[in-house]
């Protein structure tokens, strides 16, 4: 097995999808490893994105105090250094950890304690999620959050969940009251629906990045204008996989996106419900699409470029970047 310990960007992970077991065995004394399997690890085959976001609900449930949302972060934040992170955005919907009596603000508190608790070697900040069955209410309640903790460590608004069933009606004016604060927005399409829905996306929300986006490859003309606008696509490939947006590996089409010079990313989406670390992205990419370091660092590379932080944060892990690239071959070699 080939060393994966260069450094990684990762900007498009749920922490509520992305629980280990040492974290569920704390708020759930007794589980078993199988146990915590069958609940919080997706089936390698299930029907479709509706499925996937139901795993996360078991998960939501142990994330309702300040304390379990702290450890949540934390947590995930831990997995990242293990896994060579060096810079992450993770993301969660606040309105969805209220049940036991916590403001919107309190939740968003808590999860930024922990970040600025940890003390490893991962860089992170927190992107906010509105979802696509909430309110308009609900999604500029959202928007209020971004923009009130926007120089505490959240550095975006994001819209989550169903695009197939809910549309984006109810979120543009959240969307606009962010974008009119200077702060930038992320939003999931082009994963459950084609190019429509991400060209819908665009044209109403203006992200400067979109969540998935995959099936951008089949519209010419919305991948044309992808690369005009320097939209970055936050690509998750065991997630789509296991959605059955492309269920066989072969077919994944991530090389139409490498032929026409569109910026990607790879990411987790979700580390426990996807059971995957980037690393094992990176394994599949090599041994399924002939990718070796360079294609790796390029990902890396445009992640980083398109990472939600100031030039002058950007500069010192670019360095890092390169240096942690520059001790590997220009190729490398797959061994079973």
């Amino acid at each position: 097995m080939m060393d994966f310990s260069f450094p990684k960007v990762e900007l498009h992970l749920h922490i509520d999808c992305s629980l280990s077991f040492a974290f569920v065995s704390k708020y759930v004394p007794g589980i078993s490893l199988e146990q915590y399997q069958q609940v919080y690890n997706t089936p390698v085959n299930c029907c479709s994105l509706n499925d996937y976001l139901a795993c996360a609900q078991a998960a939501i449930e142990l994330m309702q105090t300040r304390e379990q949302i702290y450890d949540a972060t934390l947590d995930v934040m831990q997995q990242l250094e293990k896994d060579q992170v060096m810079y992450a955005e993770l993301r969660f919907a606040p309105l969805q950890h209220l049940k036991k009596g916590l403001t919107p603000h309190e939740v968003v508190e808590a999860s930024l304690e922990a970040v600025k608790a940890y003390q490893g070697s991962v860089k992170a900040n927190l992107i906010l999620c509105t979802l696509r069955h909430f309110t308009k209410e609900q999604s500029e309640e959202t928007a209020d959050l971004v923009i009130h903790f926007s120089n505490q460590g959240v550095v975006a608004l994001d819209l989550a969940a169903d695009e197939a069933g809910f549309g984006v009606e109810n979120h543009r004016s959240a969307f606009e009251k962010v974008v009119a604060h200077g702060i930038p927005c992320t939003a999931h399409a082009g994963e459950a629906l084609g190019p429509a829905s991400v060209i819908e996306t665009l044209d109403y929300l203006k992200p400067r990045r979109i969540g998935h986006g995959i099936r951008s490859v089949e519209n010419s003309k919305l991948l044309q204008r992808l690369k005009k606008e320097n939209i970055h696509l936050e690509i998750c490939p065991t997630s789509n996989h296991i959605t059955q947006v492309f269920p066989q590996g072969a077919n994944y089409p991530i090389e139409v996106l490498q032929r026409e010079q569109i910026s990607f990313g790879i990411n987790t989406d979700g580390r426990a419900i996807s059971n995957v670390t980037l690393a094992d992205e990176y394994w599949w990419l090599m041994k399924n699409k002939a990718w070796g370091i360079q294609e790796i660092y390029q990902a890396n590379l445009h992640a980083l470029h398109a990472a939600f932080i100031s030039e002058e944060e950007r500069l010192p892990l670019l360095k890092k970047l390169n240096e942690g690239f520059a001790t590997f071959s220009t190729t490398l070699q797959i061994k079973d």
